[in-house]
């Protein structure tokens, strides 16, 4: 019998251990390893920055579900990886003992590299996690009380731009329906080079088609922005040329203002030899597998996917909840095979899929492969985007209480636009 550690119960986290379950059936033993008894659906976490959702709406105990399939789980964070004693070190000082470690921890939020910028011990908001959007809503709050300038973006270094675009327009769409539009000036600033780049070297028109978008709301952009601090109630941002050199500085005035981080690895992987790169990603193959200790597999945001594209100003490739979920699939083919004896050849697909809501209509970015050049990349704008979004909340949420890993929105949704789960 196997025992198999999964380190992270997020999007990754959770539909990993259930996949592998499902792969490997009851003779092996699985724990899942996480920061908080629930699971958040993440994708969703704009909608409660606004009200639209309650923090319970989009969650789920995560040990109850993951009880009923014979999944252990360990509201602990971990300290520690120590992949040469197949051993995870948690915060109270536990040791546990793995024959195979699944890492899909998520990113750590790095603040830090910018003065003043976070909700904890700075001055803008964020969506990324679902304290982070509830204090966000709590904030906007607030805000609503005495309207003024709000500005949304992500900085430099960020690998997740669709959630910016997402919060701008959802903000503007529910302004518009108090009544308060007119009072809030709205700027969007981003380390990408041009509006729509996505970190992707853009997807179809996205350039086209999302600045056509920010003009119809009156939202103003700044691109190629490097923050370099924020204050109370300011932004400062150096918007670069083409060779990286500072061309404008700019003082962005704000009332309210959700700005997107740089990622890294979190700090029980950073600095690992042969584990992880500079940033803390963890380094894999194209099977989701570690080169170094072949006995670690990584899926989600956590893993080290070079940048599409060098840009004026640093920015990140993303990973979408599509290209999650092939990741967590091929990890569990191949351990299955592993276990067999049988070399493991089951690689993920990493497409990008990104569907972003705007309020009352929504943008669909699709990139397959990621990296170009692509056999398909198109953008497209329709109510229906906003509609796949709900049906995809409430298909994955689903699928985290139950544990049922058949993929029923695939089987629709991604069938319909052109992509294979599996390569």
């Amino acid at each position: 019998m196997a025992t198999i550690i999964v380190l992270g119960a997020g999007l990754g986290g959770m539909a990993a251990a259930y996949e592998i379950r499902a792969a490997l059936g009851k003779g092996h033993a699985i724990t899942v390893i996480g920061e908080s008894p629930h699971f958040n659906f993440t994708p969703s976490n704009p909608w409660v920055a606004v009200g639209w959702r309650d923090p319970a709406d989009i969650r789920i105990e995560a040990a109850p579900a993951l009880g009923k399939h014979a999944i252990d789980f360990i509201d602990m964070p971990a300290a520690a990886v120590l992949p040469s004693q197949n051993q995870v070190r948690l915060v109270d000082g536990r040791i546990l003992d793995y024959d195979y470690l699944v890492i899909a921890t998520g990113p750590r939020l790095a603040f830090d590299e910018i003065p003043g910028l976070g909700p904890s011990s700075g001055f803008t908001q964020s969506v990324c996690t679902g304290p982070h959007a509830q204090g966000a809503w709590q904030a906007y709050e607030e805000f609503l009380k005495h309207p003024g300038p709000v500005v949304v973006g992500a900085v430099q270094g960020a690998s997740c731009f669709g959630p910016a675009y997402e919060f701008a327009m959802i903000l503007d769409a529910d302004l518009r329906k108090r009544k308060l539009r007119d009072r809030v000036p709205m700027t969007f600033v981003t380390a990408e080079p041009y509006v729509g780049h996505m970190g992707l070297g853009g997807v179809g028109d996205s350039k086209s088609l999302l600045e056509s978008e920010l003009r119809q709301r009156h939202i103003k952009w700044i691109t190629n922005a490097r923050v370099t601090a924020v204050e109370k109630g300011k932004v400062k941002v150096d918007e670069v040329d083409g060779k990286g050199a500072v061309a404008q500085s700019h003082e962005v005035a704000f009332d309210y203002a959700m700005l997107l981080p740089a990622f890294t690895g979190v700090d029980a992987v950073r600095g690992i030899e042969g584990l992880t790169n500079p940033r803390g990603f963890i380094l894999i193959d194209e099977h989701q597998r570690n080169p170094t200790f072949r006995n670690i597999f990584s899926a989600g945001v956590c893993v080290a996917i070079p940048p599409v594209e060098a840009t004026p100003v640093p920015t990140g490739a993303p990973k979408t909840g599509f290209m999650i979920e092939s990741m967590v699939t091929a990890i569990a083919h191949n351990l299955r095979d592993d276990l067999a004896g049988r070399e493991g050849k089951a690689r993920a697909t990493w497409n990008a899929v990104c569907l972003a809501d705007m309020g009352d209509t929504g943008a669909a970015f699709v990139a397959l492969p990621q990296i170009p050049p692509r056999n398909v990349t198109w953008a497209k704008v329709g109510k229906w985007v906003h509609l796949a979004k709900v049906a995809f909340e409430k298909y994955y949420l689903r699928k985290m209480r139950t544990g049922n890993t058949d993929p029923v929105y695939e089987k629709y949704v991604l069938k319909a636009l052109g992509i294979e789960r599996l390569k």
